[in-house]
């Protein structure tokens, strides 16, 4: 989808009246959400930050694209926050638009992570907040889409349950409605199908151990991964009567 905006005040991005790195830079960015922005696309990758690097690649590729593939020099000088000439100060708008841009090569990011990143630049409030508002209008920032995608990925790729995703999740500082709404997807069953694959997985690893120990072992493991005491108890008790292990005396709370 392509989106024609213009600018408050500004000339149209790209129009035959922009002849600096300003104008290219409004074409690199309309660029990015012509191509087709990952995160609101909804497309997910189960390769995310949890498995390895899969976790928004389309955005990277849009972004180094959209800063370097017009072969201008002020277009790469732009992408990167930089002056267009030694004696000219820097527009903080095309400035905070470079950082945007860089930090969102490789990995989608979440407003307030951008946010915060420009603040810590120096970036003045009202240029950085013109930003933000265009890139989520683009869709190259969409924290809803973003949390969907962070749940999906961390679930699979690192095993974590619900709650240790939403303590993540406010970590980038992703709205609570919006957390709740992600990890609504896993329901109770799926979570608990999840906490016996990663307990099959270290249970052999515990042979050898007494019974009590193992017991503390995988409960222990299933605990930092934000499993509830009752759940992971039950999961390893179950999974020790499968060895034969004799479980009697291993009373579940309530």
């Amino acid at each position: 989808m392509t989106r024609r905006a213009e600018w408050p005040d500004g000339p149209e991005p790209g129009g035959p009246a922009s002849g600096n790195g300003t104008a290219d830079g409004f074409a690199a960015e309309r660029g990015a959400a012509a191509d087709g922005v990952g995160a609101r696309s909804g497309r997910r990758s189960r390769g995310g930050p949890g498995a390895g690097g899969g976790f928004g690649e389309g955005a990277g590729r849009r972004a180094r694209s959209d800063t370097t593939g017009s072969g201008s020099p002020s277009s790469s000088r732009a992408g990167k926050g930089e002056p267009r000439g030694s004696g000219e100060p820097r527009d903080p708008v095309e400035q905070a638009r470079g950082i945007c841009l860089r930090l969102l090569t490789g990995t989608p990011r979440t407003r307030k992570q951008l946010a915060d990143a420009l603040r810590k630049r120096e970036i003045p409030e009202e240029a950085a907040e013109e930003v933000l508002a265009r890139f989520e209008d683009v869709g190259l920032i969409d924290d809803a889409a973003f949390a969907g995608a962070w749940v999906e990925s961390r679930h699979h790729g690192r095993g974590l349950a619900r709650r240790a995703l939403a303590r993540e999740l406010r970590t980038k500082g992703v709205d609570s409605a919006v957390i709740d709404e992600a990890v609504g997807h896993l329901d109770a069953d799926q979570e608990e199908e999840t906490a016996r694959e990663l307990v099959a997985r270290k249970l052999r690893s515990t042979r050898g151990l007494d019974r009590d120990k193992r017991l503390r072992r995988l409960a222990g493991m299933l605990a930092r991964k934000g499993y509830g005491e009752g759940m992971a108890l039950r999961v390893v008790r179950q999974a020790l009567e499968e060895e034969g292990e004799d479980t009697e005396g291993l009373v579940e709370p309530l």
